[in-house]
């Protein structure tokens, strides 16, 4: 938002929400059943979705490191602050199509455009590199007069790291100027009668091309390719051009076309070799060893548009799979079956901890995928490269997120530390701290609780960890081999508080129940009323109990001075993440030289737990608001 905003800052629907598409409404019902005879309406529903289609092209790139990260030209990271302001990105869509359509009903002779006019197309150019730019240049420029500045185009400033929608984020008074100033060319070929379709189409939908080309972030256009053409620099402006625009403010101000900026003295100098030092990987060398890559993996087929680089808005949520998503399925099946043939892990987020430097990679995997026996050679493939590679560049630690560590996939990692001894990157599940939070978020003078996947690891480590502190456990499973075993391995005098419980009806006396493994709506049905479900099953279980308490699964709240954080981790909410991410970060601040695989040690969860709040990781606010306290 701008420091002082002034007259008609607001757009006048700002305040509607996700309301504003119905004013798309008119337009798309008059294309629909009554539209004119050169289909005006149509044109115009058309042009918008391809508009939007753009901007997702452009975000999709600038967001995939894959593609990005080669050419990047700012460092900085992208934070949720960021995101909310640009969310309504999309308000010069919805302007312009009702300024379109009011100039076609009231401007006499404005329809009937014939499909081609291939001298319409040589006008736009020449009405766009004349009038439009120049005007642009000078507008642009009184807009950082401090008075302006301060009352509108503060706004698009306050994005000091641009993305491709940043170039239309803008209050609407400036937008109204942008407006009128971008139908030059439009108007000026209807004036000539030279107009065409084409025209429209191009001038619109390239204006929008070039518009996120500019503040995309990283180069596209090969810087030598102006070596090979010098008055290229004069004609077309570059990403890195604009971003010293975004970083030094009083200078390039073009709108695509430097040549006022040399005319007038507002050209940085540094433009070219910044264009260089992107495009040849320079700004991007000290980014590309991480000091922790996280390995996480897809959940159900939706939760692929919850990718950073696939939904803007949604990705900055909680992921929760709503009505308007279904009608993509299709999409997401086409997807998962490319990725089940040609996929390879990919880096999805980045963040940074002080000097550390924090990836989080997606196995291409879908949860279902985990369950399926045949599958399990192929995943853990995927697993073990990520390792290999991350181990040949430098990575500290490598965390193994959700079922990437399932026992029964690869006994929690130990697989890979058995099958390759000399590695330098401590592998790590973060179990240890995942143990540790759901600990921490129980009553301190607790009694009794009833365990389900009390042989998993963590199972097993709650149960030894609170039967030492006296707390009886009832350990639900049908092996009385394993639960023999479970026993031997805790302390003589403990061992009485290990309760072997052969059914789920066992537990219907307890009020705490730590869900494992998954239970059925006919299972929660056995828990007394006022239960509080605690829960480290993947996927969590649903809240069905209106007499009940649930828990969410184990996760911690980032240190405030973690950077580069502007989407969610799932299904959590803004800024916490897995506690076995935060276990895997911890590892590596800490230094520790193990590999945290295999069963947990239950005598290193009150350290890892230690640990992890000396360098700022924090619960929930609703675990430290119910008077929960530590052990």
């Amino acid at each position: 938002m701008a420091s002082q905003p002034g007259f008609l800052y607001k757009f006048p629907w700002e305040d509607w929400g996700n309301g504003k598409y119905m004013l798309f409404v008119p337009t798309l019902a008059a294309a629909l059943l009554y539209d004119d005879a050169d289909r005006w309406h149509y044109h115009m529903i058309v042009i918008a979705a391809l508009r939007y289609l753009n901007a997702q092209f452009w975000q999709t790139l600038s967001r995939c490191h894959a593609i990005s990260d080669k050419t990047r030209v700012q460092t900085k990271l992208l934070e949720f602050k960021q995101v909310d302001r640009e969310e309504n990105w999309d308000d010069y869509i919805i302007l312009q199509v009702i300024v379109m359509t009011i100039v076609h009903w009231v401007l006499p002779g404005y329809s009937g455009f014939p499909s081609f006019n291939a001298k319409g197309i040589w006008h736009t150019l020449l009405f766009h590199a004349g009038p439009t730019e120049f005007v642009y240049y000078w507008f642009h420029r009184g807009l950082h007069h401090h008075s302006l500045y301060a009352q509108y185009h503060s706004h698009h400033h306050a994005s000091f790291l641009t993305e491709p929608i940043s170039g239309s984020c803008h209050p609407f008074l400036e937008h109204i100027g942008y407006t009128a100033n971008f139908a030059i060319p439009l108007l000026g070929t209807w004036y000539t009668g030279t107009s065409s379709w084409f025209s429209v189409y191009a001038y619109l939908l390239g204006f929008d091309f070039l518009n996120a080309l500019g503040h995309c972030n990283f180069e596209v256009i090969p810087h030598w390719l102006y070596e090979a053409v010098p008055p290229l620099k004069y004609l077309l402006y570059t990403s890195s051009f604009h971003s010293l625009h975004h970083s030094r403010v009083h200078i390039n101000f073009c709108l695509f076309m430097p040549i006022y900026d040399y005319l007038y003295g507002t050209a940085d100098i540094r433009s070219d070799d910044l264009h260089k030092s992107a495009w040849t990987g320079g700004r991007m060398q000290d980014d590309e060893v991480a000091d922790v890559a996280f390995l996480a993996h897809g959940t159900e087929l939706l939760s692929v548009f919850h990718l950073p680089f696939m939904g803007r808005s949604l990705s900055s949520k909680p992921f929760n799979p709503t009505w308007w998503l279904y009608p993509l399925y299709p999409l997401a099946v086409a997807i998962f079956l490319v990725l089940r043939v040609f996929g390879k892990p990919f880096v999805a987020m980045k963040h940074r901890l002080g000097e550390f430097k924090l990836h989080v990679h997606v196995i291409p995997a879908w949860g279902v995928q985990f369950f399926m026996k045949g599958e399990h050679d192929r995943i853990n493939t995927h697993i073990e490269n990520s390792i290999l590679k991350a181990d040949k560049g430098g990575v500290k630690v490598v965390g193994l997120g959700a079922l990437n560590k399932a026992e029964f996939l690869n006994r929690g990692g130990a697989i890979f530390v058995e099958k390759h001894q000399k590695l330098r990157a401590r592998v790590v599940h973060g179990n240890t701290l995942t143990t540790a939070v759901l600990l921490k978020t129980m009553d301190s003078d607790i009694k009794e609780i009833f365990l389900t996947g009390a042989t998993s690891k963590i199972g097993k480590a709650m149960a030894l960890y609170l039967c030492a502190k006296n707390v009886k456990v009832n350990l639900l499973t049908e092996s009385e081999e394993r639960f023999k075993a479970l026993v031997e391995s805790a302390p003589s005098e403990f061992r009485h508080n290990l309760l072997r419980a052969a059914r789920v009806e066992d537990g219907a006396h307890c009020k705490q129940w730590v869900i494992g493994k998954p239970i059925s709506d006919k299972d929660q049905a056995l828990a007394p009323k006022g239960t509080f479900f605690h829960q480290f099953v993947v996927p969590p279980v649903k809240p069905l109990r209106n007499d009940c308490s649930y828990g969410v699964l184990p996760a911690l709240k980032l240190p405030d001075k973690t950077q580069g954080v502007h989407a969610a981790m799932m299904d959590m909410d803004r800024r916490y993440v897995y506690a076995c991410y935060a276990g895997a970060i911890v590892h590596a601040l800490e230094g520790w030289d193990h590999h945290e695989v295999g069963t947990i040690d239950p005598l290193r969860i009150d350290q890892t737990w230690e640990a992890a709040m000396r360098h700022g990781f924090k619960l929930p606010e609703a675990a430290n608001s119910s008077k929960l306290k530590s052990f």
